[in-house]
């Protein structure tokens, strides 16, 4: 069972009540809308843990209602409920996101309880406490500076959580995706998102990158490749650069005398790139990117199929992997489109003989479809999230003692 409070808001109040008492059957205690002002009201007498939403409407339809969510900066999880064609769902779904609402799917009409439970269950279970979401949300109310991100570096605040990354058709551990947390003394932790682009603008991207890839190096010598002398294909260490890190065409070399550091082979190690980060100096990605191969380094092309030109990209720079982005495989089962797109990377990986990997794997049955496509490697919650050394190592130990009893390999 769910707690916490839903507001919804359906033009047409029959249904209005029927997914109120939907919402009552698994907890949650509801309160029921049929038109905007009373809506917004609702909003502002209660604290909302979830909103359901419905985007037809005569007074205000749910995509200017959304619009007035964000200027309202609401935090609560939205479910998006209409009867329109799944294209129109999937488009206001990106809609709401796009002005960082916290959108975590759409249903369409009719359906039943269990729907409404198993969308609202996958958006994280139990509610954060009031801590948890304040320690989410204090990068937006604290302006982070650059003296903030310099003083963090020089007191090696920034950490490296792992996600292990599992062989599609096998379940066995392929490697693992370096991803860079920082530990505020007072702000708890802060995701990259809030704060890679400050050391960008800084001209900190260099140290950042070499502190978190000197920790992640060393981590994955000591636990992951020191007892594994000899393995045929052995794991990879994934990390994701910065197109500041491009702009030094000796990136290469330190790279290289980084894993001499810390005696991690080269071809052992992954550099993530995103198109974006390709684009700023043509000639001189080029020419990166291919010493860096020459030096046995693997590339991989970050969120493939959500850029303008990541096709010509590929064609142009001499990658290894793709990835294909998590918006597509999440949605997958709920969207023909992205199941189209998913089938399309993975071919394209396959005719152009690059890996290919899929992020946001949450489910079983995404899984049976990525095994049929043949896609190589999967990422996501459905095994674990991103976890630090020790809990990883926990996780990993239990994983594999239930991969050698047969049991099956989720996390």
């Amino acid at each position: 069972m769910l707690a916490g409070r839903i507001v919804i808001l359906d033009d047409e109040l029959s249904v209005a009540q029927t997914i109120g008492l939907m919402a009552e059957s698994i907890g949650l205690e509801a309160t029921v809308t049929h038109n905007a002002a009373a809506f917004f009201q609702a909003l502002e007498n209660q604290n909302a843990d979830y909103i359901a939403l419905d985007l037809v409407m005569p007074d205000m339809d749910g995509v200017e209602v959304m619009r007035q969510l964000a200027q309202l900066d609401c935090r609560a999880k939205i479910v998006v409920i209409s009867g329109m064609a799944n294209r129109v769902l999937n488009a206001s779904e990106r809609s709401a996101s796009e002005h960082g609402l916290n959108v975590i799917g759409s249903i369409a009409k009719p359906f039943s309880a269990r729907e409404l439970r198993v969308l609202l269950e996958r958006s994280g279970d139990a509610l954060r406490s009031p801590c948890a979401l304040l320690a989410e949300r204090n990068d937006c109310t604290f302006a982070l500076s650059e003296r903030d991100l310099l003083e963090g570096l020089e007191q090696h605040q920034f950490v490296v959580a792992y996600q292990p990354k599992i062989h599609c058709m096998s379940g066995k551990i392929a490697g693992f995706e370096a991803l860079a947390r920082w530990h505020h003394p007072d702000l708890g932790v802060i995701m990259p998102d809030r704060f890679i682009s400050i050391a960008e603008h800084a001209g900190l991207m260099d140290p950042l990158t070499g502190q978190l890839m000197a920790q992640a190096l060393a981590w994955f010598h000591q636990h992951i490749l020191r007892d594994r002398g000899g393995e045929p294909s052995p794991p990879v260490l994934s990390v994701n650069i910065s197109a500041k890190n491009l702009q030094d065409i000796h990136f290469a070399d330190k790279v290289f005398q980084l894993c001499n550091t810390f005696a991690v082979p080269p071809a052992c190690l992954m550099l993530e790139l995103t198109e974006t980060s390709t684009m700023a100096d043509p000639t001189l990605s080029l020419d990166l990117f291919t010493r860096l191969r020459v030096k046995g380094f693997h590339l991989s092309l970050d969120d493939f199929g959500t850029g303008y030109s990541s096709m010509a990209q590929l064609v142009r720079l001499p990658f290894s992997e793709i990835k294909v982005d998590r918006s597509f495989v999440m949605s997958a089962m709920e969207s023909q489109e992205s199941r189209t797109v998913v089938r399309t990377i993975v071919e394209l990986g396959q005719n152009l003989g690059l890996r290919t990997t899929a992020e946001g794997l949450e489910d079983e049955e995404t899984l049976m479809f990525l095994r049929q496509l043949g896609c190589d490697f999967v990422q996501g919650h459905f095994f674990t999230p991103p976890l630090y050394d020790e809990d990883l190592r926990q996780w990993m130990s239990g994983y594999q003692r239930a991969a050698g009893d047969g049991r099956p390999r989720q996390g």
